[in-house]
């Protein structure tokens, strides 16, 4: 049996990308759909676009040449963790949906928040801020940003996460390259 750090560094060789780029694909069209479509109709396509995230992921890992799903018996304690965050970040729409009822314009401000909120056990595993460093910089983002466009909340949020996004996934794609270069490196000396 492996031990804890052995799945980690196991886990921290992939690319980790699929889901960033989802995700930074469906806010980007978010963004798009909040410039042209009333904003009474803009939070239910806020809910449907951010819950299907996770199966765009899917397909894009196809295109990553990563394995988001990967066998139960296959799965390291990490690729667990992950999926609960998942899971977790879903379980917040309990707080969305009657905030929502009260305020709709709160939809992408709450469901921006609480789906960033899974980078910070993703940063820790990684052993990289990018995690820490998402999460924070689009919480704060999207609290100013709420107050400062009032009339625009589901055009304005959604393209600084897409930004936020953008940064991330470079910084993930030089992390996962620099791990790939040590672990060449490493096989080489040894």
């Amino acid at each position: 049996m492996k031990s804890l750090e052995q799945y980690r560094e196991e886990f921290k060789q992939k690319k980790m990308l699929a889901m960033p780029i989802a995700g930074c694909a469906v806010w980007f069209t978010l963004g798009i759909l909040g410039l042209f479509i009333e904003t009474q109709y803009l939070g239910l396509i806020t809910f449907i676009g951010t819950g299907m995230i996770f199966y765009i992921g899917i397909g894009v890992s196809k295109i990553t040449n990563e394995k988001l799903l990967v066998k139960k018996s296959e799965r390291n304690p990490f690729d667990n963790l992950f999926l609960s965050t998942v899971i977790m970040a879903l379980m917040g729409y309990a707080l969305v949906i009657p905030m929502a009822q009260l305020d709709y314009t709160t939809i992408p401000l709450s469901v921006g928040v609480i789906s960033g909120l899974m980078w910070l056990p993703l940063s820790w595993t990684l052993q990289h801020p990018v995690g820490f460093i998402h999460t924070v910089v689009r919480t704060i983002s999207l609290v100013i940003l709420w107050y400062l466009f009032p009339e625009h909340r589901f055009v304005v949020l959604p393209f600084a996460i897409v930004v936020i996004y953008l940064i991330s996934i470079y910084q993930l794609y030089i992390r996962w390259q620099r791990h790939q270069h040590s672990n060449s490196t490493t096989v080489n000396v040894g």
